[in-house]
């Protein structure tokens, strides 16, 4: 009695674990990659659901499905992160796909409920299933991961690329560089409480004209950017911004730049026809004075606010200037040095 009792217990096991193998897999009987593991060969179930999408309103190449029993729809990720603009590389040798987009980056593996969100790992309750050689992800990997507005209706799901027309771009000579208690900004087109202020995060992509990375750490003073910025903003002043985008477009490097905002108090020219401009103001550094003579070479750059160049006629007394130039002074007073740009903030009135 014990022991037909034992092998029926045992029958009954096999059949429950069967039928839960087949259940994990979702979907119909597929066929993996001729050199995936023969794990990932395995039969789908018929019980399920056909789930209908569409991205940015046009009907996607395949459709998804969702277990009767599953969390929420399976969606082909080729399908839509391709139509939402994203490059996809499949990896065979641990059955993953990088996907890559702007600052954006992660990566899925076929059977693991783990993500990239923010450069950390993070679970969604389902995890990506490899079916007929196409990998399927929750549609909630779609909103999470992705940034695409997600709306699950009956048998359907309706996916919206966010509007570009949040972006904003602008152009502008960077003021400051923020780094205190994790948080990071980056000042533009104006002093104290003038310009923009833009937050930036580890989303934030950096690079030069050419498309060359750069990092946080490579911005310097005095640089002129191009930035992609959201349309929304605080009410204060300065305002501030979250910060898609800085592209660095000048040429050559800047490097241990500080500067000094201010009037000119004076325009000096020496018997060589050399000029000089005297800048009373503010620091914008620690180690900036808030008073400082800079002398013009020909390698001195002079702009506006926005990076346009301007006519050195401009640089009379009474102009509110920012000077940017090396750590390398005399030791006078107030000290001397060589302009690296001129930025000029009002004329003289």
């Amino acid at each position: 009695m014990t022991k037909r009792t034992n092998k029926s217990n045992i029958v009954k096991q096999g059949v429950a674990l069967l039928a839960l193998s087949v259940a994990l897999t979702g979907g119909a009987a597929y066929a993996a990659p001729n050199d995936a593991p023969a794990a990932v060969q395995a039969q789908a179930p018929t019980a399920q659901k056909d789930i209908q999408i569409t991205v940015n309103g046009k009907a996607a190449a395949l459709h998804g499905f969702q277990l009767y029993d599953g969390k929420e729809a399976m969606l082909p990720l080729r399908a839509v992160a391709e139509a939402l603009g994203f490059t996809l590389t499949w990896n065979q040798e641990d059955l993953s796909v990088d996907l890559s987009k702007d600052a954006i980056w992660t990566k899925v593996k076929n059977g693991e409920d783990r993500y990239t969100i923010n450069k950390m790992y993070k679970p969604l309750g389902t995890a990506p299933a490899l079916v007929d050689n196409t990998m399927y992800i929750p549609a909630s990997f779609v909103q999470e991961v992705l940034r695409a507005n997600v709306v699950t209706e009956g048998g359907t799901v309706a996916i919206t690329e966010q509007k570009k027309q949040q972006h904003v771009n602008a152009t502008g000579v960077i003021t400051a560089i923020r780094d205190a208690n994790g948080h990071k900004a980056v000042q533009i087109t104006g002093v104290a409480m003038d310009g923009l202020v833009l937050n930036v995060s580890d989303e934030t992509a950096y690079q030069t004209a050419d498309g060359a990375p750069l990092k946080f750490t490579d911005l310097a003073l005095g640089m002129k950017v191009e930035v992609e910025h959201s349309l929304a903003a605080t009410l204060s002043l300065p305002p501030q911004t979250p910060t898609f985008k800085i592209t660095v477009l000048d040429k050559a490097e800047a490097k241990d730049v500080i500067g000094t905002a201010g009037s000119i108090e004076e325009v000096r020219t020496d018997d060589k026809g050399a000029v000089s401009v005297r800048i009373k103001g503010t620091g914008l550094t620690e180690t900036s004075p808030s008073e400082v003579v800079l002398r013009l070479s020909e390698q001195s750059v002079l702009t506006d606010l926005k990076g346009e160049a301007i006519d050195k006629a401009t640089l009379v007394q009474g102009a509110k200037v920012i000077g940017f130039y090396d750590g390398v002074l005399t030791r006078s007073l107030p000290p001397i040095g060589t302009a690296w740009k001129i930025v000029l903030q009002a004329q003289a009135e």
